[in-house]
């Protein structure tokens, strides 16, 4: 039963009329061990009764990471629902839990997304109380998943209810101690996808879940239940000692009274008087039960037969069970599967076995095991000398764990298996391979020590070269972009395969883009140079890269093929698609070709949803959204970026979180949206590390386009000139920026201060060779000057925007010149482009340049209209609303539709349900007829 806590059960009970009424919830409960998380739990259990279906699963404190293990558990209930699936969501899981291989290995992210469409399904008849105990316990690749399944539950009647030990003051959350408690790795660095994982924020991946932190009993609350607990047997001083000592921590005061006598000792922290009182109770036990203890402690998954089988090697037979269960320590569920009352009780009973029996009872487990990755793991846990065999298995086994997506249990498997190689070069080439998965997993302290390790014990060329590349990779999530990029350069350089420095190069050129454009045309000059055959995969991509981005900074280089022939071709070769394609995306947009982004990148975002490959497509889809945007779709690149931003934030990828806000930033300039544009700006800016935000050139346009719609030039043109002529001048955003950089100078009467930017920005758009580049430098000319040059050049532009599909931009050189013709007194002829702008700027959202055209058109003596209401019912539509009707007018279903857009049916249907009203329609006929029209 629960002693107090009403706080806590009301907010258990809230979580369940949720779901109730089939809202899904997620409730995180922390504190300090003891204090009573999973008594809650149990209350949570007893509150659901009959009604809900319940799945729960506890991490367990253990010395390997055995991938996926905490979510099988949690799930295998409901394995018989995984054929409602989509196929890449099946097969990730499938694969993820051993039961078959997924295309490509198991994208983090899809296992992620395939959990909520698990729950979901297992919510479908009533709904689901979901319960883990010991969160920060979970082996780290069923954390991730479980993780980005709670961050995108919506409408699926689904109670998750989590329970992890405090990260507060005094903890230590990606290392070891927790209030002096082993909390092994389970909360560390953030998640990531696709390359290398930028590391999360000190408060862990659990951040941003709601929470409740449980606090010590009130003191009536733990007097009634220390009463409860020892009558009159504790009394006087020793009682009011052991209530002070307590602070209402319940589980010290249902266990410090066996250990009274020694609480007078002091000196001690409280979990580890904790730990006394449990050693004492197991001290007392026959020493065949304290064995079978041993090995259920050091067994990771509480099955029964495993652990009568192992203890019963040990000479342990089924009657020292007994015992243990008689005096509380462990129970036996239905299911056969073994608990110890409290964590702390299974931490103890290891803590307290001399190593040799530790050894034994691992051996003992492993040779009980069938084959498998289990027994590989306690095989090498027992081994106390270098064994060949074992190593080469439990290289195998991480090779396996790298492509379930669990990069984290690889890197330990590699470094156990280095330790148990008996020749030199074996071991040192293992500890390269740990230093690798350790780099994909994020944890960068660590690759870059099993580096040093590795480095100091060979002098072969090639491994240098590699663990070169591992410093890189840390020093980029870093931040420190110039000793990356110098890393990368130099490993590149020495004499390796063309193939693995063309891949280095690639990495270089990346940190390069975050220095300056000499590196990056270093690494591009070299790129190019590679002697690469036909038949590399990556011949096409070092080709196309320097051909697109040498020209926009001014340099020679091979004509640019089309990206789609690039495409193609790296296909052929053998490229991995759309993974290795995606930088073509973004470099084709730094030389202007953005129809052919606007086209790859919607091919590939469409194949990586259908090939599951999700960790890729925020990458892909804020290049997308930049394409829509430099098209004037901004509904579209909102739709994107909207997605992609909720993508990369589920999967902590932090570049690409940057990235997108602040390009959801310059929409909101673009739509007037001040508050949403300062918040989203700021949201850019902090990427969550000490690495400086990727998207701060983005962030940084954005707040000058709402400073120059507001008419606030001095502002705009500081930020504008900071951009152009900063260390990213060479960024497409910063580029793109020029031609406002001369709007908001020329409105100050300083034109001089373009005059840098505009020369490059000229070349640019010489080398782009593009009609809508060269109606923008000739809009910057007309601006310029001189003044009887003026009009010449805005009727060139003009005539340049006519097929261009751009409508912003056309709207905006059709506003300067309107503004242009009224200072030169010829009000009858600036009329027209003034109401063409006003047109094009109401039917775009872009409420500050409406404003503007419309003060313009009244000043040229004709009453402008009053500012339109949006145009159509559809402008009324959430991103997500718009995105999920857009596939229902497309004849989908909502299962079609959440396999697309990775949520639960439910969740689709919950949208439409909300969309409908707004479209003033009830049906999906209508849907479809109101997106015809």
């Amino acid at each position: 039963m629960l002693y107090g806590r009403e706080r806590e059960r009301a907010a258990v009970d809230a979580l369940l009329d949720g779901a109730r009424g089939g809202r899904s919830g997620v409730l995180l409960l922390r504190g300090e061990p003891g204090i009573g998380k999973t008594a809650v739990l149990e209350y949570a259990v007893a509150a659901a009764g009959d009604g809900f279906r319940v799945v729960r699963a506890t991490g367990v404190e253990y010395e390997a990471e055995l991938p996926f293990a905490g979510l099988s558990l949690l799930l295998a209930s409901g394995l018989d629902r995984l054929d409602a699936l989509p196929g890449p969501q099946r097969r990730s899981l499938e694969g993820a839990f051993g039961f078959g291989e997924a295309a490509g290995g198991t994208d983090r992210l899809l296992a992620g997304l395939a959990t909520l469409g698990l729950l979901a399904e297992l919510a479908s008849e009533q709904p689901l109380l979901c319960v883990v105990d010991d969160v920060q316990w979970l082996d780290r690749s069923s954390l991730d998943a479980l993780l980005i399944a709670a961050r995108r539950l919506q409408a699926e009647g689904v109670a998750l209810l989590l329970a992890a030990r405090d990260t507060g003051a005094g903890a230590d959350v990606g290392g070891v101690h927790v209030g002096g408690v082993d909390v092994g790795a389970g909360v560390e660095a953030g998640v990531g996808v696709d390359g290398p994982a930028r590391p999360g924020t000190a408060a862990g991946p659990l951040a941003g879940l709601p929470e409740l932190r449980l606090t010590g009993l009130a003191e009536p609350d733990a007097v009634r239940l220390l009463d409860d607990r020892t009558g009159a047997a504790l009394t006087g001083p020793a009682r009011r000692r052991l209530l002070a000592e307590a602070a209402g921590n319940p589980l010290a005061l249902v266990e410090l009274p066996s250990i009274e006598a020694d609480l007078a000792s002091g000196g001690l922290a409280l979990t580890s008087r904790l730990r006394i009182a449990f050693h004492g109770q197991v001290t007392g036990l026959p020493p065949a039960t304290q064995t079978l203890l041993l090995v259920a402690a050091a067994e990771e998954n509480g099955e029964l037969d495993v652990v009568l089988a192992a203890a019963a090697a040990l000479g342990a037979g089924t009657d020292a069970l007994e015992p243990a269960e008689r005096a509380g320590l462990v129970t036996v569920g239905a299911d056969r599967r073994f608990a110890f009352r409290h964590p702390l009780l299974r931490s103890a009973v290891l803590q307290r076995a001399p190593l040799q029996q530790r050894l034994a009872a691992h051996r003992a487990l492993g040779e009980t095991l069938e084959e498998g990755d289990r027994r590989t793991w306690h095989l090498a846990l027992a081994a106390t000398a270098p064994d060949a065999g074992l190593a080469d298995a439990l290289e195998r086994t991480a090779a396996r764990a790298e492509a379930r997506g669990a990069h984290g249990g690889a890197a330990a498997a590699y470094e156990r298996a280095a330790g148990l190689t008996p020749d030199r070069d074996g071991a040192t080439r293992r500890l390269v391979l740990a230093a690798e998965a350790a780099t994909e997993e994020g944890k960068l302290d660590l690759a870059e020590a099993l580096a040093e390790r590795a480095g100091a014990r060979t002098d072969s060329v090639f491994a240098h070269a590699l663990l070169d590349q591992v410093r890189a990779v840390a020093h980029f999530w870093r931040g420190a972009y110039p000793a990356a990029y110098r890393l990368l350069l130099d490993a590149a350089a020495t004499d390796i395969e063309p193939a693995h420095a063309a891949r280095m190069l690639l990495q270089a050129f990346h940190a390069a883009w975050y220095v300056g454009e000499e590196p990056v045309a270093t690494v591009l000059d070299r790129l190019a140079a590679l002697p690469l055959g036909a038949d590399e995969p990556l011949a096409p991509l070092a080709r196309h890269l320097p051909a697109a981005v040498l020209p926009a900074l001014g340099r020679p280089a091979d004509p640019l093929p089309d990206v789609r022939a690039t495409a193609a071709a790296a296909r052929k070769a053998g490229a991995e698609s759309p993974v290795d394609l995606v930088q073509l995306c973004g470099a084709t947009l730094v030389l202007g070709r953005d129809h052919e982004t606007l086209e790859l990148a919607a091919e590939l975002t469409a194949e990586a949803r259908a090939k599951g490959t999700v960790g890729v497509l925020p990458t892909l889809q804020f290049f997308l959204a930049e394409a829509e945007l430099f098209h004037g779709r901004h509904r579209d690149a909102e739709v994107t970026a909207t997605e992609g931003l909720a993508l990369a934030r589920d999967t902590g990828q932090a570049q690409w979180t940057s990235q997108l806000a602040s390009l959801l930033a310059c929409l909101a300039a673009l739509a007037g949206a001040d508050e949403r544009c300062a918040e989203l700006a700021a949201a850019a800016l902090v990427p969550g590390s000490a690495a400086p935000a990727a998207g701060e050139p983005w962030a940084h346009w954005a707040l000058a386009l709402l400073d120059l719609g507001r008419g606030r030039a001095a502002a705009a043109a500081d930020r504008l000139h900071a951009l152009t002529t900063g260390p990213y001048r060479h960024h497409v955003g910063a580029t793109r920026a020029v031609p406002d950089l001369v709007e908001a100078v020329v409105r100050l009467g300083e034109p001089e201060r373009a005059a840098e930017p505009y020369e490059r920005f000229a070349r640019w758009a010489g080398a782009a060779g593009t009609p809508w580049a060269e109606a923008l430098r000739l809009r910057c000319q007309a601006l310029l000057g001189p003044d009887e040059l003026a009009e010449s050049a805005y009727r060139a532009a003009l005539d340049l925007h006519e097929g261009s599909h751009r409508p912003f931009e056309h709207a905006r050189t059709a506003l300067l010149y309107g503004e242009w013709l009224r200072r030169e007194r010829r009000r009858t002829d600036a009329r027209p482009h003034l109401g063409a702008a006003l047109e094009t700027f109401e039917r775009l959202g872009a409420e500050p340049w409406a404003d503007r055209a419309r003060t313009e058109l009244t000043a040229t003596g004709t009453a402008a209209p009053a500012p339109a209401a949006a145009e159509g019912a559809l402008t009324m539509l959430t991103p997500q609303e718009l995105q999920i009707a857009r596939l229902a007018a497309r004849g989908l279903t909502n299962r079609d539709i959440a396999a697309q857009l990775f949520l639960s049916p439910r969740t689709v249907g919950h949208h439409l349900y909300k969309a409908y009203p707004k479209l003033g329609i009830a049906s999906r006929t209508e849907l479809a007829e109101l997106f015809r029209g």
